[in-house]
């Protein structure tokens, strides 16, 4: 199972940059480069505990659509969300925050297990963890920018 993990450090309360990560209009903002938007489930607001939502966008020239249920739920240090429809076999995002002396270390862990076997297993190599990292990597800094722009 690949397995990624980004760390992000953001000079805000773990407060603020979980809430901003479960605000559905946030992260259609901050996927911009894949116009994502939300289709179904939660598509406004902040996703809690065991709701879903479906996003839509572009990737890789496809418009895909990803559906993800809220598994586990800890404000502020924990949200983890899975697939539940989509065009991996399985793909679970662990986002953590852990308060450090100058603000928060979040950090986005993405496993999943691509379909179609050893094909599957050489795209995620040539590909996909290149593109989900460039994504998610893109998305926390402007996660970052907005969460201390609430502070300034």
């Amino acid at each position: 199972m690949p397995e990624i993990l980004i760390e992000t450090q953001i000079h805000a309360p773990a407060e603020t940059c979980f809430d901003l990560v479960r605000d559905i209009r946030v992260h259609t903002e901050t996927t911009m480069q894949t116009d994502e938007r939300a289709v179904a489930g939660v598509t406004e607001g902040m996703i809690g505990l065991g709701q879903t939502v479906t996003f839509e966008g572009r990737h890789f020239g496809f418009r895909q659509r990803l559906t993800v249920r809220v598994t586990e739920f800890e404000r502020p240090t924990l949200l983890v969300d899975e697939m539940t429809e989509g065009n991996f076999h399985s793909f679970k995002h662990i986002h953590e925050f852990v308060t450090v002396r100058s603000g928060t270390l979040m950090r986005d862990r993405l496993i999943w297990t691509s379909p179609f076997g050893i094909l599957g297993r050489i795209v995620d190599q040539l590909l996909l963890k290149r593109h989900l990292r460039e994504l998610v990597t893109k998305r926390n800094l402007r996660l970052k920018q907005l969460a201390e722009h609430r502070l300034a």
